[in-house]
């Protein structure tokens, strides 16, 4: 046995397409992680992951933002004093409901995600000129199938909501999205 996991009812071809999207999401990790050095703050992936996730999804409940990041409250909550500590988010009570906590991304968390995002397009751009395409324009519409089916925003929108991620008031939205 090779060790490796196989689904019985996923074809030869499928299978293929799971071991080169799991090779290539270890060569993002690894991207992903080089980038958080570059930056020089002191961040871990999980923290950078909530960052993302309040650019993308705006201001959070600490429990909604748990949800999200699939770990329980009280991670959450640590994470989230972490990133207090380090001016990278704030929190927020909402006039009308004073038990529940916001969480919301600082200008400090809107540009380390900014500066990060940046290196590794960069890097990203390096490696695809590597690449010897001979169907770019089908290469990126697979890519942006699977995007897609993960609940991820093409880029040009990820980049205005991180345009927008920092809110003008203190208050939170009253509404969930």
């Amino acid at each position: 046995m090779d060790g490796v996991v196989k689904h019985q009812h996923r074809s030869a071809a499928e299978e293929e397409v799971v071991g080169a999207l799991l090779a290539t999401s270890r060569v993002f990790v690894g991207l992903a992680a080089r980038s958080l050095g570059v930056v020089g703050e002191d961040v871990t992936l999980a923290q950078y992951r909530t960052l993302v996730v309040l650019v993308s999804r705006g201001p959070q409940r600490v429990v909604d933002l748990a949800q999200e990041l699939a770990v329980t409250s009280s991670t959450a909550t640590r994470m989230c004093n972490r990133l207090v500590r380090k001016g990278l988010v704030a929190r927020r009570e909402r006039a009308d409901d004073r038990r529940a906590v916001w969480v919301t991304l600082t200008a400090a968390g809107r540009d380390l995600v900014g500066d990060v995002m940046r290196h590794r397009r960069t890097e990203i751009a390096a490696l695809v000129s590597d690449l010897a395409l001979t169907r770019p324009v089908a290469f990126a519409s697979v890519l942006h199938a699977l995007v897609e089916a993960a609940g991820e925003v093409p880029d040009a929108q990820w980049w205005r909501q991180w345009s927008a991620s920092v809110p003008d008031e203190e208050e939170p939205p009253s509404s969930q999205n």
